[in-house]
């Protein structure tokens, strides 16, 4: 029988990174309106997919470019969304997401990707994975209540459709990045199966890098639309496809853009590595 992922509000920002330590994850109800979710729907229809940006686009009748599950289906990714519309850049510095990501990743931190992702009925089951663990260590060393790691990276997922479990929803297991690595070819973790995220149109689940989780199969004549956004400590890479220095951020958007938005895709104080 398939498990729900438990959804409970954390209100206050010691809880929600108390969440992040414990769980893996933190849910943030209702952060878009139902126009905004609307609007960033309609952005991401009108984005055409890039070959050149790295961007990855399928059909049902087959793969047209990309690296996403050999196409069958209906599938739009475009990366660096929040250099291709005002519409997607806004939500980079959204509230509360905004001030958890400062909290753990400190002040000077920034978004290093950020995503529009479309898929249709046909998309198949992802294999668990988690997107990185950059401290791989054995399970009962990770756990030893001495040791606190903060994450070095994390997910904020906008969810702009009531998912339901037809519709392919995120699959994850509440504190598998507890597990200090990979899951390898495993499905679960002591004992515990992937639970569904099943949300509300306009929620957000920001989750840290290490956490075991993975896509599921969509079997209904319906797109399901998500945004993207990925943080991490200033140190870390920004993942600004194409490389090695093809990436260019779209003047238009950065002439509007705040003090926190500019620092948040690259304007820092100057470091020690720079």
């Amino acid at each position: 029988m398939v498990s729900p992922l438990p959804l409970v509000e954390h209100k206050n920002i010691e809880d929600q990174v108390e969440a992040l330590e414990e769980d893996g994850y933190v849910y943030f109800p209702g952060v878009l309106g139902v126009d905004e979710t609307v609007e960033l729907k309609e952005c991401i229809d009108k984005t055409p997919a890039i070959k050149d940006n790295w961007d990855s686009y399928s059909t049902p009748e087959g793969l047209v470019y990309g690296n996403f599950q050999g196409g069958g289906f209906y599938l739009k990714h475009i990366k660096c969304a929040f250099n291709r519309d005002p519409v997607f850049f806004k939500q980079i510095d959204r509230s509360p997401m905004i001030e958890l990501a400062e909290t753990i990743h400190g002040e000077d931190c920034h978004i290093i990707g950020s995503t529009a992702w479309v898929t249709g009925e046909g998309r198949p089951d992802q294999h668990l994975h988690a997107d990185w663990v950059p401290l791989p260590m054995d399970e009962e060393i990770r756990n030893d209540k001495r040791l606190k790691i903060s994450p070095f990276a994390t997910t904020a997922m906008f969810y702009l459709d009531d998912v339901y479990e037809e519709l392919g929803p995120t699959k994850m297991i509440p504190g598998s990045h507890k597990s200090g690595r990979q899951p390898g070819d495993e499905t679960t973790w002591h004992g515990k199966e992937p639970q569904s995220i099943l949300c509300k149109a306009g929620d957000v689940v920001m989750f840290r890098s290490e956490i075991w989780h993975r896509g599921s199969a969509s079997t209904v004549p319906q797109n399901r639309y998500l945004l993207q956004v990925f943080y991490s400590n200033r140190m870390v890479t920004q993942k600004f496809p194409p490389y090695p220095h093809g990436f260019k951020l779209n003047q238009s958007i950065l002439a509007g853009a705040t003090s926190r938005q500019r620092r948040l895709i690259g304007d820092h104080r100057q470091g020690p590595y720079d």
